[in-house]
């Protein structure tokens, strides 16, 4: 599948992000009048790097967008290179003390853009998830729902996701989100201060995680409702998730 070297990002905060995190990547930027109010220092910027910046109608910026969310300003920037995540990687993060996020098969781009924003929010540094067809990839919609998020936290893939998981048992516990799982406040888990962090892996909307992925899994996890309804929506279980792992301590 060809891959696109640019891509639009959308919404104020999600630019300001990128602004203030990579602003050598911003090719172009384009906004409407309302919000050009709030982008001069943005065009300054790009005026000293003889960069192409300019306030055009909103049907314009609809088309430029590719999307009517836009939020009055687009940034057309450099597409990240993802590359697959490497054993050093995930001993840095584990001896920081840093927690992880593993996604099987989360096919929504929305739903990833919201767990990308709760990852920076709570101070996860990386994504990791299994390649697959349906795997949704960060795009258009994943920055602008993520709001600024995508420029805190690497979105990295990997081959063999059950393998990666118990390759990463001796720096991370892996706890995967199951119906079939003990509830949170069973779990015998203590995430910053335990000598591994934890590892969440968070599976398919549908169809939660495949079998090889929970099996690889060294606990699973229940969030315990009222039993009116099955289950969360998987960025609203991540958020919940990532909350009692690495947000309370």
């Amino acid at each position: 599948m060809k891959t696109h070297r640019e891509i639009p990002v959308c919404g104020m905060k999600a630019v300001a992000a990128v602004f203030a995190r990579r602003p050598e990547c911003v090719k172009r930027l384009f906004f409407d009048p309302e919000t050009g109010r709030a982008a001069g220092d943005f065009c300054r910027l790009l005026a000293r790097e003889k960069r192409v910046y300019r306030q055009v109608p909103p049907e314009e910026l609809e088309r430029i967008a590719g999307t009517v969310h836009h939020g009055g300003i687009v940034a057309i920037t450099d597409r990240p290179v993802a590359t697959e995540v490497t054993p050093d990687e995930i001993a840095a993060w584990s001896r920081a003390r840093r927690g992880l996020v593993v996604l099987d098969r989360v096919g929504n781009p929305h739903n990833l853009g919201a767990i990308v924003r709760t990852a920076a929010f709570f101070g996860v540094p990386a994504i990791v998830y299994g390649v697959s067809r349906e795997q949704a990839l960060p795009g258009e919609s994943t920055y602008r729902i993520a709001e600024g998020g995508m420029e805190f936290v690497e979105v990295r893939p990997v081959r063999g996701l059950p393998g990666f998981l118990r390759a990463i048992r001796p720096q991370y516990q892996t706890v995967g989100a199951a119906l079939q799982g003990r509830p949170l406040d069973q779990l015998q888990i203590v995430s910053r201060s335990a000598t591994r962090p934890v590892a969440l892996v968070l599976g398919n909307e549908e169809h939660g995680l495949a079998p090889p992925v929970l099996a690889a899994c060294e606990h699973r996890a229940l969030i315990p409702g009222t039993g009116a309804i099955e289950s969360l929506n998987v960025s609203a279980a991540a958020a919940v998730l990532m909350h009692w792992f690495h947000g309370r301590d």
